[in-house]
């Protein structure tokens, strides 16, 4: 294999068993008591905001997006993002970030968060969410809350319990992405 080799694409339906699988092996059954998927798992990720990368016919990597708000504030949150293990440590995962950030940018989004770790993630432009400025529906570490803004201010008007857009209370419903 070579990188070369590596094809990024958007994520389709028949990509999803592969996906599972690689987020089975990479996080596990403990997955599913995970703050982040219990957001996830209130409504779907945005298919045309995810990506993959093959090598071949194998799907290696993925990433996703999924609509999140909190407060009067909405924006993406990215993951899970993962890759098998033969192809890690190859900077596959870095440019699925890349590649999702840009996309998110194109769609209009004002910002993304995640919960991951800030030397991974902090090279690609995310940053803390100042504490106590969001929680989370289960426990988390509050140091992994990290944002990459799009639009300015944006990160800001995130307050209060992060939830999926689909759950959240607005008095505008489009302001889902503003």
């Amino acid at each position: 294999m070579s990188l070369a080799d590596v094809k990024y694409l958007p994520e389709a339906p028949a990509h999803d068993p592969e996906i599972e699988a690689i987020n089975d092996e990479a996080f596990g059954p403990g997955r599913f008591v995970l703050a982040a998927y219990k957001i996830r798992e209130a409504g779907g990720h945005e298919r045309s905001l995810s990506f993959v990368a093959v090598d071949g016919e194998l799907v290696v990597a993925s990433v996703r997006m999924t609509r999140i708000a909190a407060g009067a504030g909405r924006a993406l949150m990215l993951g899970p993002l993962a890759v098998r293990p033969a192809f890690k440590n190859l900077g596959i995962g870095r440019r699925l970030v890349a590649i999702a950030l840009e996309a998110a940018a194109r769609a209009g989004a004002p910002a993304v968060m995640l919960v991951g770790d800030e030397p991974y993630y902090g090279p690609l432009g995310f940053k803390r969410i100042p504490r106590g400025q969001i929680s989370m529906p289960r426990p988390v570490d509050l140091d992994r809350l990290l944002s990459h803004e799009i639009a300015p201010g944006a990160v800001a008007r995130l307050l209060g319990e992060v939830c999926h857009a689909d759950q959240a209370r607005v008095a505008d419903p489009t302001a889902a992405m503003a």
